[in-house]
């Protein structure tokens, strides 16, 4: 068994009694052969130790509720995880009420898994019609929020990962931009919270700020050029993906209010070949470079 506790205060992210900068990657748990199933233990232990080699400390588990053998490697490679769930493709009362139950079921199943350090019942707002009816999606991730605390008081929620939050324990923010705007917008957490320049605003009307750890959940998305699918940039080739790769990190660690990270991504899947690895799991830059970047102090 395995003991720790997490938390936040005055803004920062707890470990153990202790601010905890988190490096994570985006891990959307695609594996060759299987798709959403791993061929062996083997294979989920070695994508932990693949992320670990890059200097990650843990992983957000996109849209997925991972195979319990990933989680009890997590937990014996000291591994912390953001367990996710999946989001459903349009809003019913239905597809509301599935997204209750199968939260509840998770964190039944999962909650003694100490390398889960949050629970993360919504990504972006997904499945939601568009503009937003007054007060459904407060009222949405409101109920995500209170039903994932209800279930498991021990860790924080973020509880609509990306942007437009209600009740929330973390201000995760998704940010693609370039490094010198991420250096530019995070430098304050004025100009962090700020939504003019964002596809979403952080926060919904009527919720605001109330001093919560912030990070910035997704980033990066770098790809090489010549894939058969898309990057939210691309590079030509490895030597150029870390140099990118590099002045993302620097950017985000850079003095300001970031408090951790989540790269995109850790492979790649399907058409998104942004991966750190190809989906086979060959790095496609230097892994003993790549790690020291990660690992970027955070400059106060």
């Amino acid at each position: 068994f395995g003991l720790r506790t997490v938390g936040t205060r005055d803004g920062r992210f707890l470990l153990n009694g202790e601010p905890y900068i988190q490096r994570l990657v985006l891990d959307q748990g695609y594996f060759p052969g299987g798709w959403y199933t791993a061929a062996s233990d083997a294979d989920l232990r070695h994508d932990i130790e693949l992320a670990k080699a890059l200097g990650f400390n843990g992983a957000r588990k996109h849209q997925k509720v991972e195979d319990p053998r990933w989680l009890y490697w997590a937990d014996r490679l000291g591994f912390l995880v953001w367990a996710e769930m999946p989001n459903f493709h349009e809003h019913t009362a239905q597809a509301e009420q599935r997204l209750m139950d199968e939260l509840a079921a998770a964190i039944e199943r999962d909650k003694d898994h100490p390398c889960i350090v949050a629970w993360v019942p919504m990504n972006e707002s997904f499945g939601l019609a568009r503009p937003l009816q007054d007060g459904v999606a407060a009222r949405l991730i409101n109920r995500l929020h209170d039903l994932a605390h209800q279930r498991d008081g021990t860790r924080p929620v973020s509880s609509n990962d990306g942007w437009e939050h209600a009740s929330t324990d973390l201000c995760t923010l998704h940010d693609y931009g370039v490094p010198a705007d991420l250096q530019r917008r995070y430098a304050t957490l004025a100009s962090a919270l700020e939504p003019s320049g964002r596809p979403r605003p952080p926060y919904l009307p009527g919720y605001a700020y109330k001093g919560e750890p912030l990070l910035v959940t997704e980033f990066g998305g770098l790809g090489l050029q010549g894939s058969s699918g898309w990057g939210y940039d691309m590079t030509a080739g490895a030597r150029e993906l870390v140099d990118r790769y590099r002045e993302l990190v620097v950017a985000l660690m850079a003095p300001g209010p970031v408090e951790g990270f989540c790269y995109t991504q850790l492979t790649d899947i399907e058409q998104e070949c942004n991966g750190l690895l190809t989906f086979d799991r060959r790095t496609k830059a230097d892994a003993t470079i790549l790690c020291p970047i990660t690992q970027t102090l955070k400059r106060r």
